[in-house]
This record gives C-alpha cells, structure tokens and sequence, in this order.
C-alpha cells in the first residue's frame, strides 16, 4: 500500500505521496513517484494500491479529462461510472486523488466520487493518520499547503510501515 495526501489551503492545492511499493510485506521500492500531472498540467492525480492498477485507471482518467478538459468532476464521474460498471476494471484494486484549481475529489472503484468539506483527503494505509496530522497542522500553525502534506507525510510515515519518508509533492495554484 502506500499513502496519499492532498491539502487545499491558503490559495494552493499539494498532493503528495510516499515512494515506498510493497510485496506482501517486504518493502521492495523506496522511491515510486506515485503523483502524476495530467490535462497539460492542469491536473494533478495520486493513487493508493496496486501498481499497475493505479496506472491503468490514471490512463482512463486522462481519455476522460481529453473528453472534458474544462471539467474534472465530469471526467471523475465518468471514469467511477466506468470503474463500477466494467467487468475488467471493477477488479482493479486501487483508489486516486484528483485535484485541479478548483476541485479536489477521490475517487474509487465502488462508485465514491467524493470532494472533502474542509480541503483535505488522504488514502492508502496511512491516510487516515496523514489526514489526521495534516487537519492539526493546518489549524495550528502558519505552514503552507506543500509544507502541511511534506510533514502530515512524515508523520504517517512515523507510525504506518507500509508508508515511507521518501515524499514527493506537487503543488497547483487553487482557484477562489
């Protein structure tokens, strides 16, 4: 497993990952980058579970934004309407993080296409406890968005084996 965190707060939006990949429990990878950009940029996508799924759904994702490249949550909807309904692709054991200027969404295999109240969403193994850190972090200090998944990363890391310190983060300019 792995976690993704994605932090929506003062004008930015960060998404960030840890690079470890897993074979049952032997830690064979320390450095996957698991945050793509897509749609020329203007989407930013991570995804918690196997591999190779997570990379076949990030190419679906990417022929639906072609499809509507000025809405994601049109494009989400259709990839977790596909996702749930395909025989194929109902099978693949991943879950993603979208987020664009303006929407951050999860989306999953059983049809969840869900936007956080307060900005902040986490999957993977230790997605909770990132989501957790990252909520106090935000509340509690002056950090940015980038700096809030860097270190709520870090401390799931801490405490959830399958999650390591070797994070990447990217960063969107989010809209009003």
């Amino acid at each position: 497993m792995t976690t993704i965190l994605s932090v929506r707060h003062r004008g930015k939006v960060a998404i960030g990952g840890d690079g470890q990949v897993t074979l049952n429990n032997a830690a064979i990878k320390h450095e996957a980058r698991k945050i793509r950009s897509l749609a020329k940029g203007s989407v930013l996508v991570g995804f918690a579970g196997a591999a190779a799924d997570g990379l076949a759904l990030l190419d679906r994702f990417e022929v639906e934004l072609a499809k509507y490249p000025a809405n994601m949550l049109k494009a989400a909807a259709e990839l977790a309407k596909q996702w749930r309904t395909d025989k194929v692709l109902r099978k693949l054991e991943a879950i993603m993080l979208a987020v664009s200027h303006d929407r951050s969404l999860l989306v999953s295999g059983t049809g969840d296409l869900m936007e956080p109240d307060d900005g902040i969403m986490g999957v993977g193994s230790g997605g909770n406890l990132a989501v957790a850190a990252a909520r106090a972090l935000k509340k509690h200090s002056e950090l940015s968005a980038a700096e809030i998944v860097t270190e709520a990363l870090a401390i799931a890391g801490d405490i959830d084996v399958f999650t390591n310190a070797q994070v990447k983060v990217e960063v969107l300019e989010a809209g009003s």
